[in-house]
Order: structure tokens, then sequence, then C-alpha cells
């Protein structure tokens, strides 16, 4: 008989809030300024990295360049247009979460992001009531792609790692939640599945209102 899901997962940049796609805009400008070149690239390698996992590729790829000015330029940038424009949210996010809200399943965040970060945003876009634990990258000492933080969450949770779904858009959160035994929806943002997402997802839907549906089928 096929197990049951009992909990929810998910991350937060790419997944709850289009986040990524504004950062990738923002990283472009920072790179016409300094003179950088395969930007994207770049960045496409650091989606679902934390901070300090992303400072050293950054490091690595342009060694010529501070990376603390950089980034910090980067970071303000991102404040201001957020709190300028406000924080851009992903499509079905409030419906998928208040859904599993009234349903009574726990759900957990686990995010590469900061704490300090992720705790600032969900209350600004109101979400902060429908989560039983939030885990930010910096609390976490191997972050994803390593399934130390999905295995936290469930802790936190009470429950085993299969009886989890975990909602994801990259592929490092993809390979953290497989890795960690939960089942692995991947709801794709700036890349799309290639052969190795196709095989570690157990899912791949379109958007989180067919997530919702994909869940909700196994509560």
């Amino acid at each position: 008989m096929e197990k049951k899901l009992s909990a929810v997962v998910f991350d937060m940049d790419g997944v709850l809030f289009d986040t990524e796609r504004l950062c990738l805009i923002v990283w472009k400008k920072i790179a016409e300024k300094y003179g950088l070149d395969k930007v994207e690239e770049v960045y496409h390698k650091t989606i679902g990295r934390t901070t300090a996992d992303t400072k050293i590729i950054v490091a690595e790829t342009y060694p010529d360049i501070d990376v603390e000015e950089v980034y910090g330029e980067l970071r303000q940038v991102m404040h201001c247009t957020i709190a300028e424009d406000g924080l851009p949210v992903k499509p079905y996010a409030e419906e998928i979460l208040s859904a599993l809200k009234e349903r009574g399943v726990p759900t957990a965040l686990a995010s590469s992001t900061r704490q300090a970060t992720v705790e600032a945003q969900l209350e600004m876009a109101g979400f902060t009531k429908y989560f039983d634990a939030v885990i930010g990258g910096d609390t976490i000492e191997h972050s994803k792609p390593a399934p130390d933080i999905y295995l936290a969450a469930c802790e936190r949770l009470g429950v085993k790692p299969e009886e989890a779904a975990a909602v994801e858009d990259s592929f490092n959160g993809i390979r953290s939640a497989h890795a960690a035994g939960l089942y692995a929806v991947m709801v794709p943002d700036l890349l799309q599945p290639d052969d190795e997402m196709k095989t570690l997802a157990d899912v791949i839907a379109a958007d989180l209102n067919e997530a919702k549906e994909v869940i909700f089928a196994k509560l």
C-alpha cells in the first residue's frame, strides 16, 4: 500500500516568492556596472545555495572583484526594490498554504536564505501564520544539496522524511529533498528540469495549484 503524506515542507525563493527572477535582474545590473560576464550562467549555479556558498562561487568565478562589496550592493538593491515595489508572491502560493492550514497539515519552510531574511519576508507577505517551523540556511551546517535542512524540518514537525512532501524549484533543492527521503515535488522556476531532475523528482508540477492537487491526493 502506498504510504500517505502527513506533512509538507516548502522552499521559499522561486516557490512562494518570485524573488529568484528579481535577483537575476539585479545581478545583471550589478554585472553591467562591474563588467562581469556570464552572470546568468553563474547565477544559475547559486540558485538554492546559501549566501556563504554563493559568495564562494562568485569569488571563484570573478577573482578580481571585492565579493563583499558587490554582494552588499546586491542585497541593498534587492532590499530597496522589495521595499518600494512589494514582495512578488508566486501564483497560488497563499491558496496552497491556506488549504494545508485548513486541513491541519503540519507545514515547514526550509530555505537556503538567511533565517532573519526568511522571517522578515514571511511576515511581509502575511505567511508566517501558515508555518509550524521555519528554518533558514544559516542555521544548518551543511546546506542544500545536502539533505540536512529537510531532515531538520521533518524532525521539527515530528514526522519521518518519507511521510513528508518537499516543494522545490531548484536543482539543489530537489537533490536535497531526494537525499533526505521526502516526496519531492518540483515546481520549475528559472531552470527547467533536465534528465537528472526528472529522475530525482517524484513529480514535476506546472505551478503551485497543480502541486496542491498532487499533494492533497496523497494526504
